[in-house]
């Protein structure tokens, strides 16, 4: 980190981000979950669409699921303004994370215009600082989706600086992330390695059913069938490893290590 981007980083604090809370299926988390997990997503609907399952699954265990919207993507709708397309998805934003047992954040980025500045890193260092999560999930760093893109970035230099002390935001540091996992999205394929494969045979149902309803994700817009995609790749990913249905993620090649003492 340049001293020039270090000195900027402890300028003015944030103030507090809003969360909705929303009750799910599989009863309630329970009062000191066993993990806390971050979703970041560049629009409303891309870390349910590949992610849901797995955390559907984690909130019927008793760990908190919290979504961080970046974007609503409400440039996505070409029969409805962004302004009107905005407020559905995020009315379907809040009943999706709603089934799925989560919380959600919206942030303050249009569709398409997502920065990759230091005020996009505070924004998004100060939002784990308050939900101090155990795992942070994202888009992986490459794809065709500038904004997809541009939120991993972002998101791998906000882990960081939610971490330091000396970077002063709204909340204090955090140093509780212990991994970061990257999606496995059609738009983010180049470069995309599955890594951890996680099972969700029990609660791929309950998912698409929750999914579904955003109007997008059902193909009712762009024609693509976004529900039936991901069901069929979860298939896929679950044969190679013998599990039924299972969603993959990528991990940062440093990651990918494993220590010891003498063979196993």
């Amino acid at each position: 980190m340049s001293h020039l981007f270090a000195r900027r980083l402890l300028t003015t604090a944030l103030a507090a981000v809003p969360i909705v809370a929303a009750s799910g299926q599989g009863g309630a988390p329970s009062a000191a979950p066993a993990r806390t997990i971050l979703a970041i997503g560049a629009h409303a609907g891309d870390m349910e669409l590949t992610s849901g399952a797995v955390l559907l699954a984690a909130h019927r265990k008793g760990d908190r699921v919290v979504f961080l919207h970046l974007t609503l993507g409400e440039g996505g709708n070409p029969k409805l303004s962004p302004e009107v397309y905005g407020e559905q998805k995020r009315r379907e934003a809040i009943a999706v994370a709603a089934d799925l047992g989560a919380e959600v954040i919206f942030g303050p980025y249009k569709d398409g215009e997502l920065p990759n500045d230091d005020a996009a890193r505070r924004y998004v260092a100060d939002v784990i600082r308050q939900v101090k999560p155990t795992l942070v999930i994202t888009h992986w760093k490459e794809s065709f989706h500038k904004d997809h893109s541009t939120t991993s970035e972002v998101v791998q230099d906000a882990v960081l600086l939610a971490s330091l002390p000396g970077v002063v935001l709204a909340h204090p540091a955090h140093r509780g992330v212990r991994a970061v996992w990257y999606t496995d999205n059609w738009e983010d394929a180049p470069g995309f390695v599955p890594f951890v494969f996680v099972k969700v045979s029990d609660s791929l149902e309950a998912w698409r059913t929750a999914v579904a309803k955003y109007e997008f994700a059902r193909g009712a817009i762009a024609g693509f069938p976004y529900v039936d995609y991901y069901t069929a790749l979860a298939t896929v990913r679950g044969a190679v490893v013998y599990k039924g249905q299972a969603v993959a993620f990528a991990v940062n090649p440093e990651s990918q290590r494993r220590v010891l003492d003498s063979l196993p």
